[in-house]
């Protein structure tokens, strides 16, 4: 990893620690609000942004996670999965929108990973807390979308890294 690529995913992994930090009442709870789940997108760009996504939700889920060992876990977890299935999606479709629904959908989906977590932690029954937790990331990925798209125009995120 070169210096560039590792001086940009440390400053998306703090983005993402200092954006959860603000929204930390519903970004932990049954709703999982979680406002910088939209960098996210930023998969769709680049593959190298995994790390930045990565590291920025580890760190978030180790400071601010009421239940912290299971979100180290399964919240990780789900991030890796989701990206990772992201990337590989990635390869076959070139329309940088159906990239981001796909990823929208694929992270919506995997949401099931944390209502197990949340059912395993927390006792919530988990086909609400599924349909909860995926309402949540459906709202936030949607709403990320077309702000990761204007900013694109400006930043160019496919080389930036």
């Amino acid at each position: 990893m070169n210096i560039k690529t590792l001086a940009v995913n440390g400053v998306l992994a703090a983005l993402y620690i200092a954006v959860t930090m603000i929204v930390q009442p519903i970004a932990f709870s049954n709703i999982q609000f979680r406002l910088p789940e939209m960098f996210n997108h930023l998969i769709v760009y680049n593959k190298k942004y995994l790390f930045g996504i990565v590291i920025g939700v580890f760190l978030s889920n180790l400071f601010f996670s009421p239940i912290v060992a299971y979100d180290l876990v399964f919240g990780v977890g789900q991030s890796i999965l989701a990206l990772t299935i992201t990337i590989i999606i990635s390869r076959f479709v070139r329309n940088i929108w159906a990239r981001m629904a796909i990823n929208t959908i694929v992270f919506t989906f995997t949401m099931f990973l944390i209502a197990l977590e949340l059912n395993i932690a927390a006792k919530a029954p988990f086909l609400i807390t599924w349909a909860v937790t995926a309402a949540g990331e459906f709202v936030v990925m949607a709403i990320g979308a077309p702000i990761s798209y204007a900013l694109n125009k400006r930043i160019n995120f496919e080389k930036l890294i």
